[in-house]
């Protein structure tokens, strides 16, 4: 859900639902820090995920090369040895207002000009998009079907005053861990794997660790192609993580082995670090270089020659929305919190913008136009969504949708006078 409500649903929580017994809050440690190196999760591949604080950037290069090499060794079956235009896409988060990028997604497969994604990113409500929006246009139906019709039934229900303020949350998000357990079909996950694992296509859904604290990438492909016997749970569970509001939903916990020893990491909503994100901009050149310092000469040159383009979805309207803010401590915190995301976010843009720079991107953004004003009075209001999710068709069909740098952004330089 969109976190400018944080507060509403803080307000509501406290007088609804009835008072229930407080739950088990208790845990595991934290993994320590000088852990970490030794800490893969237990059957799962060594590549599972990478931690944003820079000291990973190894591990995404040799997914990077990893990634390429299964590319490049399908294009030689299918007969081709011509690598195309690598076309990345980022969705951010936005909660209900993630059925924009729904429908400017099932738009785009309308017109037919929908491209094959080599890398697909998403953050909170972006990563409920993420795989949909990965595997195509067969998944459509699945896209307009949960930013058309869920309710706030289907996402959520309320613990209550005392369990809400005693526990770690103030709703119960089991009812979204079921819809996004219903939409993970053995199919969908074998779909992903086999993009994975055969065409070198990757999946990525951003967390937090709270612990760290610290954002978290999932590479989720692997996790999909690993075999591991709970790997559809992790999964679903790294899917209701990236979506999970601090304080509202429940954080999910994560299991970590090393040795005979078991700790526990606090995985909450990816919004929390970023709004958007594709790789972190720590990661550059140098990096890739040395992974590919021993690879096949026609490797790297496929890698420092193949066109790109990015796409970023970002599911928020830009600009401001003037109101009378009433002298209250709520809407005042409510206000603020809405305005630190927003911001957040438009800073997130000018990132990935300066990233399309650097690394020779054709950058290409999308979001809710200045003219829906329409207000979200209740979470998951159909009627919102579903107007919103024709909004973002309309963008797509009508060739409005993109746009080639963040807002605000100009870029004629300043001139001295002549004269």
């Amino acid at each position: 859900m969109q976190r400018r409500h944080v507060l509403s649903l803080l307000a509501l929580g406290l007088g609804a639902g009835p008072i229930a017994a407080c739950g088990d809050s208790s845990r595991l440690p934290s993994l320590p820090d000088k852990l970490r190196a030794r800490a893969p999760f237990k059957g799962l591949p060594e590549d599972t995920r990478i931690v944003l604080d820079g000291r990973d950037e190894d591990v995404l290069a040799g997914i990077a090369r990893n990634a390429l090499v299964r590319e490049i060794g399908f294009l030689q079956s299918q007969g081709r040895s011509q690598l195309g235009t690598a076309n990345y896409l980022a969705i951010s988060g936005g909660g209900e207002n993630g059925a924009f990028g729904a429908g400017l997604l099932t738009a785009w497969s309308a017109l037919g000009t929908r491209p094959e994604f080599k890398v697909v990113t998403g953050i909170s409500t972006g990563a409920l998009i993420a795989p949909s929006a990965f595997l195509g246009p067969a998944y459509d139906k699945d896209l307009e079907s949960f930013y058309t019709t869920t309710s706030a039934e289907d996402v959520m229900t309320s613990r209550g005053l005392l369990t809400g303020l005693l526990s770690d949350s103030l709703y119960d998000s089991r009812p979204l861990l079921r819809t996004i357990r219903k939409f993970l079909t053995p199919a969908l996950l074998a779909a992903i794997a086999y993009e994975y694992n055969t065409k070198g296509r990757l999946l990525f859904v951003a967390t937090t660790n709270l612990d760290a604290p610290v954002g978290v990438m999932w590479n989720m492909g692997a996790i999909a192609a690993s075999s591991h016997p709970r790997a559809a749970e992790l999964f679903a569970r790294i899917l209701l993580a990236s979506a999970s509001i601090p304080g509202i939903f429940p954080p999910v916990m994560i299991d970590i082995e090393v040795g005979n020893e078991r700790f526990e990491e606090m995985h909450v909503d990816g919004g929390t670090v970023a709004q958007v994100v594709l790789y972190p901009p720590s990661f550059g050149g140098a990096d890739t270089s040395r992974v590919l310092a021993d690879a096949d000469r026609k490797v790297i040159e496929a890698l420092i020659k193949r066109p790109r383009r990015l796409f970023v979805i970002r599911n928020s309207r830009p600009g401001t929305d003037h109101s009378t803010i009433d002298r209250s401590t709520l809407k005042i915190m409510e206000r603020a919190l809405a305005t630190l995301i927003n911001t957040q976010g438009i800073g997130d843009l000018y990132q990935l913008y300066l990233l399309s720079l650097r690394d020779k991107m054709d950058f290409n953004l999308a979001y809710i136009p200045q003219s829906f004003t329409d207000r979200l009075e209740q979470p998951f209001e159909k009627a919102y969504m579903a107007k919103l999710y024709e909004v973002g068709r309309q963008e797509m069909m009508t060739g409005r949708a993109w746009h080639k740098a963040p807002p605000g952004y100009d870029s004629t330089p300043i001139h001295l006078p002549t004269g």
